[in-house]
C-alpha cells in the first residue's frame, strides 16, 4: 500500500476536534433559537402587542357597530388570543334583533364579527308613524313616517305573545310567499284567539289560524293556480280549505271549493 494514502493519527485527531465542536456550536445555536422564539412568544402575548387595536362588524343593518361591540365586551385591552369566540358570540346574540352571530382574529390585531339580524317579517302602524317587527316579535325602536312595502303591514295585535307567534309563523314563510301579503289582521274570537284575516296583493283575502299558518301558507300558489283569476273572494286554510267568492247571484253566495286531495293539504282543526 503506498504511504501517501495512509493517514496518522495525529493528523485526524484535529479534524475530528473541529468537526465536533462546529456540531456542538450548530446545536447551541438552534437550542438557543428556540429559546429566545419562546421568550419572544411570551413576551408578545403578555404585552400589549397582543391586544386587538380594531374591531370591525359586519352584516348588521338594524343595530350599530357600536351597540355590537357593546355586547361583545370586547376591548382594546383585550388580549386577542385570550377570548372565548363561544361566550362572546353568545352575548351578541343576546340582543334580541340579533339571530346568530360569529367571530373571527384577523392577525395580528383586528376582531371581526359576523352578524345576522331576525328578519323585518313586518309593520305595526300608529297613526303615520311604522315600527318594524322582526321575526322574533319584537318592535324595533326605530321607526319611519313612510311605508316600503318590504312586509304586510299588522294590525290588532294588541297581545304581545300571539304576535310573537304570528312572528315566528312568518319568518318561515318563503320570501315569494311574503312579498304577496299586503296586511294581516288579528281576528280573535272567545272560541278560536288563532283567528287571522290577510289581504293578499294579488287580491284575494285569507281567513286562517296562527297556529302551523306557514305550512298551509305554502301551498297558497297552488290554490290560486286553481282559481279563476277573472274571480276574487275568500281563501279559507282553517277548517278545511275552500274558496267563497265575493260575487252574489241574489241571496245566493256563489262558492267554489277546492279538495284536500287536489293541493294535498292537512285540513286538521286549528
Amino acid at each position: 500500500m503506498s504511504k501517501k494514502n495512509i493517514v496518522s493519527i495525529e493528523d485526524r485527531i484535529p479534524k475530528l476536534k473541529q468537526a465536533r465542536k462546529k456540531k456542538a456550536n450548530r446545536r447551541l445555536i438552534f437550542y438557543l433559537s428556540i429559546f429566545f422564539i419562546l421568550i419572544s412568544v411570551i413576551v408578545y402575548l403578555q404585552s400589549p402587542w397582543s391586544n386587538i387595536k380594531a374591531i370591525n362588524v359586519n352584516g348588521n343593518l338594524y343595530i350599530s357597530d357600536d351597540e355590537v361591540i357593546e355586547y361583545s365586551k370586547l376591548t382594546t385591552n383585550s388580549n386577542i388570543w385570550t377570548i372565548n369566540k363561544t361566550d362572546i358570540e353568545n352575548l351578541i346574540v343576546s340582543n334580541p334583533l340579533v339571530e346568530s352571530a360569529s367571530l373571527e382574529r384577523k392577525l395580528p390585531w383586528t376582531v371581526q364579527i359576523n352578524v345576522t339580524e331576525h328578519q323585518i317579517i313586518g309593520y305595526l302602524r300608529e297613526g303615520s308613524i311604522y315600527y318594524p317587527v322582526m321575526g322574533n316579535g319584537e318592535i324595533l325602536e326605530v321607526a319611519g313616517d313612510s311605508f316600503s312595502g318590504d312586509a304586510p303591514l299588522i294590525f290588532g295585535f294588541d297581545d304581545e305573545n300571539y304576535l310573537k307567534k304570528m312572528a315566528e309563523e312568518l319568518e318561515k314563510l318563503p320570501v315569494n310567499i311574503l312579498d304577496i301579503i299586503s296586511e294581516i289582521h288579528w281576528k280573535p274570537t272567545e272560541e278560536n284567539k288563532n283567528n287571522i284575516l290577510l289581504y293578499m296583493n294579488d287580491g284575494y283575502l285569507v281567513k286562517g289560524t296562527i297556529r302551523d299558518f306557514a305550512d298551509k301558507m305554502e301551498v297558497y300558489p297552488s290554490i290560486v293556480s286553481q282559481l279563476d283569476p277573472e274571480e276574487k273572494g275568500i281563501i279559507h286554510i282553517g277548517v278545511g280549505v275552500y274558496f267563497e267568492s265575493f260575487h252574489t247571484e241574489e241571496d245566493e253566495t256563489e262558492t267554489d271549493t277546492v279538495t284536500e286531495e287536489e293541493i294535498d293539504f292537512d285540513d286538521s282543526e286549528q
